[in-house]
């Protein structure tokens, strides 16, 4: 059974499987072991980035398109769950219509970039999609009786998902059980679904065609495979999985705006998560998006602790202000790339290749 579930795609080193597995058993049981408002939105915004990211290395580490345009559909999803609830009301049916409009848009708009802009050649094409994602992000704000423009929308989720919903008197394991709890849970349901999916499509016969077509495009077009088409299929699938982290988003945070979910600094977090983790391993995007995301939340509490600690030498002090969070978040991040060139979890499989076995 788990043979089928990883599609044969084993960490292929203890430490990587340790980790992974403590990631796991930590976002299923984070609202128990890590209470609190701020930790539970971090787990969240993990499930999301996960997915989001996991989608983006399909498109980068496994087929070699640098795009530019990712985020524009995770925004597309976001504002799919959006305008819906906030036209046909609080259902589980305005969830459906949202998410199955958003997933159609992003397919026509995907499937249009690609037959365009796919037969040009690399840099021309990243250009191409910062472009497109620009003009769709200005579009957003001027469409304000749609989009809210600027403002965004806020909206409501169904009562299930809504924290006000609260199905028992007595708290569980300290908890006080409620929509939230009900809402966290269905992100990590969904995160793991869509990244068992993108598993098996990395290690199926098509994602081994895509790994050719990254490393060698024009010999896997020598050997009779259609790169175009190849090339297409995975930019729609990515946008597609990216449209799919947007409505997790939504869901999670009953709001959305241009900066919430089409902001350019989410595309750099994201290609920030993507060299972090390893590309061209979806467990990558699962091991970048916890580090980063951990990091960018709780570096500056840190930074905190250590400003006051140093408070008796100045220079120090000056140095550890929470106000250099950002200095110190790309300093991690140049080590992170000196230290582990091929990633988190490159650098894991090479060092369990390397072992004798015993």
């Amino acid at each position: 059974m788990l043979y089928r579930l990883l599609s044969s795609d084993y960490p292929r080193s203890r430490v990587l499987a340790l980790i992974l597995a403590a990631i796991f058993l930590g976002l299923l049981c984070a609202p128990f072991v890590f209470p609190g408002i701020k930790a539970l939105n971090v787990a969240a915004k993990v499930l999301v980035f996960v997915v989001l990211v996991a989608s983006f290395d399909l498109l980068l580490g496994y087929t070699g398109i640098v795009s530019f345009a990712h985020t524009m559909f995770f925004g597309i999803g976001a504002y799919g769950i959006a305008i819906a609830t906030s036209r046909l009301g609080a259902t589980w049916g305005a969830l459906a219509v949202g998410t199955g409009g958003a997933l159609l848009l992003s397919l026509a708009l995907s499937l249009a970039i690609g037959l365009f802009s796919l037969r040009v050649r690399a840099i021309f094409f990243a250009m191409i999609t910062l472009a497109v994602a620009a003009a769709f992000q200005t579009l957003a704000s001027q469409l304000s009786q749609w989009t809210g423009g600027e403002d965004g929308l806020t909206f409501r989720v169904p009562l299930w998902l809504s924290p006000s919903f609260e199905p028992f008197d007595e708290p569980f394991l300290g908890v006080d059980i409620d929509g939230r709890i009900f809402a966290y849970y269905l992100l990590f349901v969904l995160a793991l679904v869509l990244v068992l999916a993108l598993l098996r499509i990395v290690n199926s016969p098509f994602g081994r065609v895509l790994q050719a077509i990254r490393e060698n495009e024009f010999r896997a077009e020598a050997i009779g495979y259609r790169v175009v088409v190849y090339r297409t299929l995975s930019s729609v699938l990515s946008a597609l999985f990216a449209t799919l982290a947007g409505c997790m988003l939504a869901l999670w945070l009953r709001y959305n705006g241009p900066d919430t979910s089409l902001s350019f600094e989410i595309m750099m977090d994201v290609l920030l998560i993507v060299v972090i983790g390893g590309m061209g391993t979806i467990y990558g995007a699962v091991i970048g998006a916890v580090l980063f995301l951990v990091a960018q939340s709780y570096l500056q509490d840190l930074l905190r602790l250590g400003h006051e600690a140093a408070a008796g030498w100045p220079w120090l002090a000056a140095l550890l202000s929470p106000d250099r969070w950002l200095l110190w978040l790309g300093l991690l991040f140049v080590l992170s790339v000196y230290y582990f060139p091929t990633g988190v979890v490159g650098r894991l499989r090479a060092a369990a290749a390397r072992r004798p076995k015993s």
